[in-house]
C-alpha cells in the first residue's frame, strides 16, 4: 500500500471513531436525578438489605428502566446510565469489566 493510501486508510478510520457517540457516565446527575425521583419509593435500605434480587449491572440497569416506565419519569437514556452508574458505585459495586 503506497503512503497516500494508507494516509487516507488512516484518516477514514480516525473520522469514523470520532463519529461513534461516547457517553461517559455521569453518577453525579445519577445522584440528583435519584434524590429527586426514586426517594420517594426507596431509601437506601432498599439498595443495602441481604436478599436484594439484583443480581447484575444489566438487571440493575433493567430495574431502573422499569422504575422509570413505571414513574412515568420518560427519562433519557443517558439517565438511565446515569442512575444506573450512581447506584453501582454507591450500592451494588458490580464488576463492569466481565
Amino acid at each position: 500500500m503506497n503512503l497516500i493510501k494508507k494516509t487516507l486508510l488512516a484518516n477514514l478510520i480516525t473520522l469514523l471513531l470520532l463519529a461513534v457517540p461516547v457517553h461517559a457516565f455521569d453518577s453525579d446527575n445519577g445522584k440528583a436525578l435519584h434524590n429527586e425521583n426514586c426517594i420517594r419509593c426507596h431509601d437506601d435500605s432498599m439498595y443495602t438489605r441481604e436478599d436484594r434480587k439484583t443480581k447484575s449491572y444489566s438487571l440493575l440497569r433493567e430495574r431502573v428502566v422499569q422504575c422509570e416506565i413505571m414513574t412515568e419519569l420518560i427519562w433519557f437514556e443517558e439517565e438511565i446510565d446515569d442512575v444506573t452508574a450512581y447506584l453501582n458505585e454507591s450500592f451494588y459495586h458490580f464488576n463492569l469489566e466481565k
